[in-house]
């Protein structure tokens, strides 16, 4: 079997590993990584998404905050701090500047991010069976801004400064994804999603993760074509974000904070949308009868990945009603 996967950072690792659990050994994975997360911090390229999918399968990961490499130190960041070096607020770990030294002096030296995700990836990913292969959604500078009002005026601020300077408790109004319009699908990604044969959307924020994504132009497309069913994942349980920030940024596009809500802002690939199945958790069951109407198969299942049996069990329901779907 093969599994496309449109993947953000936490949430989106978290549902591969268990998707990983799911499959066989023959069976492949491909992940289409976003990348408008993407910051250049003290003139070094950060990845979060990327590096938080690999640092997760490949069993580095920090498991307590879900991102940064495990038994970090700070060093460097505290240095920084002692000359002043701004920003403050986002700190790179010891063990994790590694990757973004690497990443930035191979992309100064002419690699293209897709080359450069590759040889990162060899570290981390090479010796998983199923195999897996992460492709950032674009090799072009594409980065998500939020238009927020603080006190002083609406203005926009970088997608990072927003989440992890002001831990999003300021209102968004706005989400605006620079350079998305220019930009073009990574090699190969068109190809995985035209060539698989399931296509999964992860419990990833709708908006800033798997929405930037689907912006790419001609990704959509290639969604709405592919030959193989499309199953989505809510990320919203009882009304609300299992991590991060989705209701507030779901509020600022006018979307319901509801599973049935976000199904609906993706749509039915019937209707020109991107989905052909969606599981809900089974607190919000209620809510499956409106993303049937709309035209997309659901299954309530519990979707917390309280551990890696819940999350595989969650994935292989996924699959489930790929197959479900496909019949």
């Amino acid at each position: 079997m093969r599994v496309t996967v449109v993947s953000g950072g936490v949430g989106g690792a978290r549902f591969l590993r268990g998707l990983l659990a799911a499959l066989g050994p023959g069976d492949d994975v491909t992940v289409i990584g976003n990348t408008a997360d993407d910051i250049w911090l003290f003139g070094l390229k950060v990845c979060p998404d990327l590096d938080t999918v690999m640092y997760t399968l490949g069993d580095g990961i920090d498991e307590d905050r879900g991102w940064g490499r495990r038994d970090e130190s700070w060093r460097a960041k505290d240095e920084l701090a002692a000359y002043g070096v701004q920003p403050t607020w986002f700190g790179l770990g010891d063990r994790d500047l590694a990757t973004h030294l690497v990443r930035t002096q191979m992309l100064q030296a002419g690699y293209s991010l897709s080359a450069v995700t590759a040889a990162l990836s060899r570290r981390w990913l090479s010796t998983l069976r199923p195999a897996v292969r992460l492709l950032p959604m674009s090799d072009d500078r594409v980065e998500t801004h939020i238009v927020i009002d603080d006190g002083q005026g609406r203005r926009a601020v970088h997608f990072q400064e927003y989440w992890v300077r002001l831990r999003a408790q300021v209102p968004a109004h706005e989400v605006v994804v620079v350079g998305q319009s220019e930009a073009t699908p990574a090699p190969g990604v068109l190809a995985a999603v035209a060539g698989c044969d399931v296509l999964l959307v992860p419990p990833s924020n709708p908006v800033v993760s798997v929405g930037t994504v689907l912006g790419i132009p001609g990704v959509r497309a290639a969604v709405q074509s592919t030959p193989a069913p499309v199953i989505g994942v809510s990320p919203i349980i009882g009304g609300a974000a299992v991590r991060g920030m989705a209701d507030q940024l779901l509020q600022a596009i006018g979307v319901e904070v509801s599973s049935a809500g976000v199904a609906g802002w993706y749509g039915a690939r019937t209707a020109g949308g991107v989905l052909d199945g969606w599981l809900l958790d089974t607190r919000d069951a209620a809510g499956a009868g409106a993303v049937e109407a709309a035209g997309i198969r659901a299954k309530a299942v519990p979707l917390l990945m309280r551990d890696l049996e819940a999350t595989t069990a969650m994935a292989q329901a996924a699959l489930d009603l790929a197959g479900d779907v496909a019949r």
